[in-house]
């Protein structure tokens, strides 16, 4: 059971003003508009309007057959994928925060250090590993087994009804052919864990961001964040130096779509759009996915 404890709505409410995702409804609103681009080369949605470069107009664009074609011919022996963006719509990382938060996990103390904290990382002056490793240093105190039952509920209510239906399916195929599947994510590692049961694969392998858990008692020691070239490091010391498929969203998968045989972009941001046009990658884009601007530029 979940504590009883006084809700911190005055730390939702500030959040509000930082990118209006309480309650996931940056994330998960039930119905989008569709993406439109117009005879400027901007692409507009309902979360705000992108400047498309040539480059990134020119990148294919794989329908689902297309991608289950190449992704089956390749006949890959070990397929990992990124989870926020990838598998699912949104933030899990950052959803689940502020649900913790709001279901009074966390103390006002370390609320209010992580509300300042996560302004510091939209400004920019916080990188994405620092506060993704802080995201799960909040929780240190806590026993591990609340926080997976937390976890499980956040993630039945928040991320699985939002997966995208295409992905599903595909990993649902490499599964039945015996493909080992892996997961690399810089969400923490029980959010992680509860989202991608569903897809079949185990705890053993993911690759997430994770502290050092003694007695039954969540510490603040980090064991891993993986982000950025930190994802590639990651699956190098798991065995995995050049996976046969990996598939990603944003720049921070980039480091390890490049080690793979057969790298896969999956609902791009617009910076890893550039980064396919200069490497001569195409796309997929799931139709449940909707292009939102980057919440910091450059992702």
């Amino acid at each position: 059971m979940l504590p009883k404890i006084n809700k911190r709505k005055p730390f939702i409410k500030r959040l509000k003003c930082i990118d209006n995702s309480i309650d996931n409804r940056s994330f998960y609103s039930g119905v989008r508009a569709r993406p439109v681009i117009d005879d400027n080369r901007v692409l507009h949605s309902e979360k705000g309007s992108i400047r498309l470069s040539s480059a990134q107009l020119e990148v294919t664009r794989w329908s689902v057959q297309q991608l289950e074609h190449l992704v089956l011919e390749a006949a890959p022996k070990i397929a990992v994928f990124d989870c926020d963006g990838t598998l699912w719509s949104g933030d899990s990382g950052h959803g689940f925060m502020v649900w913790s938060i709001d279901q009074g996990l966390v103390s006002r103390s370390s609320s209010d250090w992580m509300d300042t904290r996560y302004r510091a990382y939209l400004a920019g002056t916080v990188d994405e590993a620092r506060i993704c490793g802080e995201m799960v240093q909040i929780y240190a105190g806590l026993r591990e087994q609340e926080l997976r039952a937390a976890a499980a509920r956040y993630v039945a209510e928040h991320v699985s009804p939002h997966i995208f239906s295409e992905i599903a399916g595909l990993v649902d195929k490499l599964r039945k052919s015996d493909v080992e599947l892996w997961a690399v994510s810089s969400t923490n590692k029980w959010v992680v864990s509860e989202g991608v049961r569903a897809f079949g694969i185990p705890e053993q392998r993911i690759l997430a961001a994770e502290v050092k858990v003694v007695d039954g008692l969540i510490t603040g020691e980090i064991v891993d964040v993986p982000t950025g070239p930190a994802k590639a490091a990651a699956l190098r010391r798991v065995g995995l130096p050049h996976p046969d498929a990996v598939f990603g969203n944003s720049r921070h998968d980039l480091a390890m779509l490049e080690i793979a045989a057969h790298p896969f972009p999956v609902n791009p941001s617009s910076a890893l759009l550039e980064e396919c046009a200069k490497r001569g990658w195409g796309y997929f884009r799931p139709r449940e996915a909707v292009e939102l601007p980057a919440p910091i530029a450059g992702e």
